[in-house]
This record gives C-alpha cells, structure tokens and sequence, in this order.
C-alpha cells in the first residue's frame, strides 16, 4: 500500500502525498491521470499541476487513494475466485 508521510502540528495531524506516490497509486489501480480526474470529478489538468508540483496534492487525495486501493484489496482476496491449479 501506498504510505503517506505524517506532519503534526499544534492544530492537529494532516498527511501529504508526494507526486511520485500519486502516480504510484494511480498507476497500482491501473488508471491512468484522465481516469482518475474523470472518476474524481476534477479538471482533467489538475492531476498534472500535483506530478510536476505546481499545486500541492490536497489532503483528501491519499485518503481517497488509500480506500481505492483497499478495496482493490478485498476485492482481489474475497471476490476473485482463485486461478484453477
């Protein structure tokens, strides 16, 4: 799963997506940045502003994230039925 790093601060704790761990998530769900802007409901440039770091990546992107790729998860462990010997 994709960490993301933890600041703290006085107010309270909020997390941070790098633009490499962006791509790795989006990349391990198997989309691609057009597939995320359009299952996300973004301007299909905003995910390009956080890659090449132009706009940080808000807090609600690794939380959404990180429930995608947990049910990708289950999915895979619960739904799929196993592969036959």
């Amino acid at each position: 799963m994709i960490s993301c790093k933890h600041h703290s601060t006085k107010q309270k704790a909020t997390r941070t997506m790098t633009p490499d761990q962006f791509t790795q998530a989006i990349e391990a769900l198997g989309w691609k940045q057009s597939d995320f802007c359009r299952k996300a409901g973004l301007d299909k440039n905003t995910p390009s502003r956080w890659v090449t770091g132009k706009t940080p990546i808000p807090a609600w992107v690794p939380k959404h994230l990180g429930l995608l790729l947990e049910l990708q998860r289950l999915h895979a462990a619960y739904l799929v039925p196993p592969k036959g010997d």
